[in-house]
C-alpha cells in the first residue's frame, strides 16, 4: 500500500504523522512518500513601494528550506518508529491542495494522510483549507486528521 503523508510542520501534520503509524505502520507491505508544499504568496509591489527581486527571491529560497525541513521531519519520524523503510520525500511549489493532489496523481496513492487545521464553516471560506481540496480532489482515500483535543 501506498501511502503519502501530506505536512506543513504543524501540530495537526504531526498528528497526521501519528496517526498514519498507528493505522499503516504495523504493515509490511506499506511504502510511505512524505510530501511538503510551499507557496510563493508574497506580494509583488510597484514603484514607489517595489521590493528588489533578490529579497523576493530570498523569501522564496526560505519558503523552499521551511518545506524541505517538515518534510524531512515527518520522514524522520518513520524512520524512527519504523525500522528499516526510507520514504521518499517531496517538496512542491504552488497551490498546496493542487500540488498534494497532482502528487498523489504522480505517484499513484493508495491513500493520502493529512492534518486538520479544525477551521470551522466560516474559516474555510475565508482562508480555504488543503485537507478540503485534497478530500474534493484526490484520485484515492484520504485520511483527515484531527490532533487530539488538549486536555483541559
Amino acid at each position: 500500500m501506498k501511502i503519502m503523508l501530506a505536512t506543513d510542520g504543524s501540530e495537526h501534520s504531526k498528528a497526521a504523522a501519528e496517526k498514519a503509524l498507528e493505522i499503516f505502520g504495523g504493515s509490511g507491505s506499506a511504502v510511505f512518500k512524505v510530501i511538503s508544499v510551499y507557496e510563493n504568496v508574497f506580494p509583488v509591489a510597484g514603484e514607489p513601494f517595489a521590493i528588489s527581486a533578490d529579497y523576493y527571491q530570498e523569501l522564496e529560497d526560505e519558503a523552499k528550506k521551511q518545506a524541505e525541513l517538515f518534510a524531512e521531519t515527518a520522514a524522520s519520524t518513520l524512520r524512527n518508529e519504523i525500522s528499516g523503510i526510507e520514504p521518499e520525500v517531496e517538496v512542491r511549489n504552488g497551490s498546496p491542495g493542487r500540488e498534494i493532489v497532482e502528487a498523489a496523481v504522480d505517484w499513484n496513492a493508495d491513500v493520502i494522510v493529512v492534518g486538520s487545521h479544525g477551521r470551522g464553516f466560516w474559516g474555510r471560506m475565508m482562508v480555504g483549507s488543503v485537507s478540503d481540496a485534497v478530500m474534493h480532489h484526490a484520485p484515492c482515500s484520504v485520511l483527515i486528521v484531527r490532533r487530539p483535543a488538549d486536555p483541559g
